[in-house]
């Protein structure tokens, strides 16, 4: 008898209750590394397969058959919502997002308008489908941080130093508030769309944040990332905070209001437990890089990892970013037969 999405040992464990075995997803699972996904994507750029309800499902699909993953996460990017107010973007392969239009200036922020259920019918009918189909599993539905969000904007598309963007905040703060605000509320949106059709959690991927210092962090973009868990509290679903390089930011990201705070591999599970403040859970944290080495090197770093987990309040196993394109799609599902398979402390 499948178990009701509510009962499952992901959601058990982003609300700190006791699990069976420590649930486990992984970031970038739908897609990149798996044969199935690139050959159903083969000649499609990767927005247009983002606005493909039926290929959304598909690919959300395909991992949680392969590995057997206790949660979906939603096949999309956090692009998505700019391309669909009407902001020009598009997914370079090898390169990433670009902008056709930076943002530069206050006046520049005209492009960024409030997103509205209507423009996104593909999510809406893509999360629907899919939380029919999954049964017991749980979906989770995510979007991109602001100040991620802000990075490609304004830097025109990925950057080592964000340098365009880090000289906004500095120089014109004002604008910088109002570019906040805009893209938090743009978060917020999109999030509650996929709340509202469906989705178990949601989880922030503020990616780039780990570039801040903690007092810029506190000033410039706490304030918004509040807002949005805030925003979100009424939905009712677990609410995730992640971020790379954020091991400095990690109590402050605790304060931000999410239920789990996400954890790269930089910093241990239980150095984690120590900086997030009480009541969070914690997702995490092997290095992606170590799924290239061989099993005798994996298994043993993924025993680690889910030892220091138990430190923590509650535990969702994951690895500290995504899934690289290279990764054998067989170790993934060997990597989670072996995480379920480890013994939990009895409550």
């Amino acid at each position: 008898m499948t178990l009701p999405a509510a009962d499952s040992p992901f959601l058990r464990a982003c609300r700190r209750q006791p699990v069976p075995y420590t649930p486990v997803w992984y970031m970038r699972q739908a897609g990149r590394s798996l044969p199935e996904y690139r050959a159903l994507r083969a000649g499609m750029a990767i927005l247009d397969a983002c606005s493909t309800p039926d290929l959304i499902a598909e690919i959300t699909l395909q991992p949680v058959r392969r590995y057997h993953v206790d949660a979906a996460i939603l096949f999309s990017d956090i692009v998505v919502p700019l391309r669909a107010i009407g902001v020009g973007v598009e997914i370079k392969p090898g390169i990433g997002p670009v902008v056709d239009k930076p943002i530069r200036s206050a006046h520049d922020l005209t492009q960024l308008r409030m997103l509205e259920p209507g423009d996104v019918p593909y999510v809406t009918e893509a999360v629907r489908n899919l939380t029919a189909e999954l049964g017991g599993t749980p979906l989770i539905g995510f979007a991109g941080g602001p100040f991620t969000l802000a990075s490609y904007l304004v830097d025109g598309g990925p950057s080592k130093n964000f340098e365009a963007t880090k000289s906004l905040m500095y120089s014109e703060p004002q604008a910088w508030h109002e570019l906040m605000t805009r893209l938090a509320d743009i978060t917020i949106g999109f999030l509650q769309v996929q709340a509202a059709a469906g989705a178990s959690a949601v989880q922030v991927f503020d990616s780039w944040v780990g570039t801040l210092s903690l007092e810029d962090y506190r000033r410039a973009v706490l304030p918004h990332s509040k807002r949005i868990f805030e925003a979100m509290a009424g939905a009712g679903v677990p609410r995730i905070h992640f971020g790379v390089g954020t091991g400095e930011l990690l109590g402050v990201m605790g304060e931000a209001g999410a239920d789990v705070v996400g954890v790269d591999w930089r910093v241990s599970l239980d150095e984690a437990a120590r900086r997030v403040e009480p009541g969070k859970a914690l997702q995490g944290n092997l290095d992606p890089a170590i799924l290239l080495a061989p099993w005798e090197v994996i298994e043993p770093r993924t025993l680690e990892v889910l030892e220091r987990g138990r430190t923590g309040e509650g535990h969702i196993f994951n690895l500290g970013h995504g899934v690289l394109p290279q990764t054998d799609p067989d170790v993934l599902a060997r990597l989670t037969e072996l995480v379920h398979a480890a013994p939990v402390p009895s409550s």
